[in-house]
């Protein structure tokens, strides 16, 4: 239609007056969910930050074994990342709007039965049962946001949506440190109730019910085969450093992943409806954008946990101590996160991602060259804000890169795989990390590293556990680099 000329001018014709109300009112659509996902993010990554530093009071409580303590922190990591994955697969068949507000209820009523736990075993259970729920959540959050943000506008949408996980990673351990010190450990589960329960009914009015027809069914087989390849894993990695790398359960869960894992990768070559879509890795960029997925958070996760274990039994701080002066991590997350959604409009994500491994790199190299038992806290605080620069420069192209790579009737799958691998990388990063530095450690020197009971350590405890601390930053800090050179390796597109 051509253009109308009226007393004020030339005016543009009214089919293009239709595309821009039709593209403001997918705006402010687009904002409203986003702030649904700020919610649901936030109540998630404030919850499991909380526990990091609340560890050692909750260990304390309970007067909890190693297994235990461990368990209390990586049973909720493994259970997530697990179910991430279905639920990626489920979000495509049954709808993410029904999905979103189950995981939604789940998450607040295991929170709530965490906050009233009588014994470490149930507050394991109730972990559990929490974990379900927050994956349904994390599963959906970048789906929607892909759905409702159009291309042009999705980088700021997704950078802003780290930032809001940066936030609340902020926010956590400093609240969990404080609530934890001053009102006792249960405070930590309970005080994200009327969070949860704002989030559930925001959602439930703003989220539109989107469903994809298909034919497709649910991969029931490989559900079961994925659970019993990722629990085997995780559970011989997070159980190595406190019942030995030789013991029963250790062997078991990693003969479990070994043999298992080529029969889960045949069976989703072979199913027509695969609970993974292979054919998502046949791309080399988007290949290397999910092995990086991996890589960030393992060191990330890895880094920021025994920093603060070390400020605690190290150093003999406070919850509320340590929780604060592990904040630069997250501060520096949330500080790059809004500016990489902006850079991506002028530079590639490769160049970005490889700049943000570069940076996670050099922190963990301060950590490294200055560690001793007397170390300075800007020392401390300058290495920990580094990696969270480049942990938020690295998140936002990298996940910007994945999700406009698929169609969208595909990005229920593909970003439960992406959320799957950083979930992995977590929990890897979390369970490797507390291997390494207790394995050479005694039995009354790992309750002493769990519980933050600085008095515990002998001289000769000391220096082992100090070097056990220079293996584990060597270890993360190998990470990076291989992090950094397989973003170079990814066509520099925009």
């Amino acid at each position: 239609m051509p253009a109308q000329t009226t007393a004020a001018g030339t005016r543009p014709a009214d089919g293009a007056d239709l595309d821009l109300a039709a593209e403001a009112a997918q705006m402010r659509y687009a904002w409203r969910v986003f702030s649904v996902t700020t919610l649901g993010v936030m109540l998630v990554f404030i919850n499991s930050s909380t526990l990091n530093v609340a560890l050692p009071v909750v260990s304390r409580h309970f007067g909890a074994t190693p297994g235990q303590a461990s368990w209390i922190l990586l049973s909720y990591m493994l259970v997530n990342t697990i179910f991430i994955l279905v639920f990626g697969r489920l979000a495509d068949l049954i709808g993410r709007r029904r999905l979103y507000l189950l995981g939604l209820a789940v998450f607040v009523l295991g929170g709530c039965a965490c906050g009233f736990a009588p014994s470490a075993n149930w507050l394991i259970a109730f972990r559990v049962v929490q974990a379900i729920g927050g994956a349904a959540i994390i599963t959906n959050t970048t789906a929607l946001l892909t759905d409702a943000f159009p291309k042009h506008a999705l980088s700021i949408g997704l950078g802003m949506n780290s930032s809001a996980a940066a936030a609340a990673q902020v926010l956590g351990p400093v609240v969990g440190g404080a609530v934890a010190t001053w009102f006792g450990w249960r405070a930590v589960f309970l005080f994200n109730l009327p969070i949860g329960l704002v989030a559930l009914v925001w959602a439930g009015m703003t989220l539109r019910g989107v469903r994809f027809r298909t034919e497709e069914r649910f991969d029931l087989l490989g559900a079961v085969l994925s659970l019993l390849m990722l629990g085997g894993f995780i559970v011989a990695l997070s159980m190595g450093g406190s019942q030995g790398w030789d013991s029963a359960v250790v062997i078991l869960g990693a003969l479990v992943a070994v043999l298992v894992a080529p029969v889960f990768l045949l069976s989703q070559l072979r199913r027509r409806d695969p609970l993974v879509d292979l054919s998502l890795f046949r791309d080399r960029d988007r290949g290397f954008a999910y092995v990086t997925t991996t890589l960030m958070p393992l060191v990330t996760a890895g880094t920021v946990l025994i920093s603060s274990l070390f400020l605690q039994a190290v150093q003999g701080y406070d919850a509320f101590g340590a929780g604060w002066r592990v904040m630069p991590a997250a501060l520096g997350t949330m500080t790059a996160a809004l500016c990489s959604g902006r850079l991506l409009r002028r530079f590639s994500s490769s160049t970005l991602c490889a700049t943000g491994m570069s940076l996670a790199g050099v922190g963990l190299a301060v950590l490294l060259v200055n560690l001793r038992a007397d170390i300075p806290y800007p020392l401390v605080g300058a290495g920990l804000l580094l990696l969270g620069l480049g942990s938020g420069t690295f998140l936002t192209p990298n996940t910007s890169s994945i999700m406009i790579s698929v169609p969208s009737n595909r990005r229920g799958i593909a970003n439960g795989i992406r959320s799957m691998l950083q979930n992995t990388g977590q929990v890897s990063g979390a369970a490797l990390s507390l291997a390494i530095i207790t394995s050479p450690l005694a039995i009354e020197a790992k309750r002493a590293v769990y519980s933050g009971a600085v008095r515990h350590f002998t001289a000769e405890d000391l220096a082992a556990l100090l070097g056990s601390y220079r293996v584990a930053l060597s270890v993360l800090l190998f990470f990076c680099v291989l992090g950094a050179v397989l973003s170079l390796l990814r066509r520099t597109r925009r």
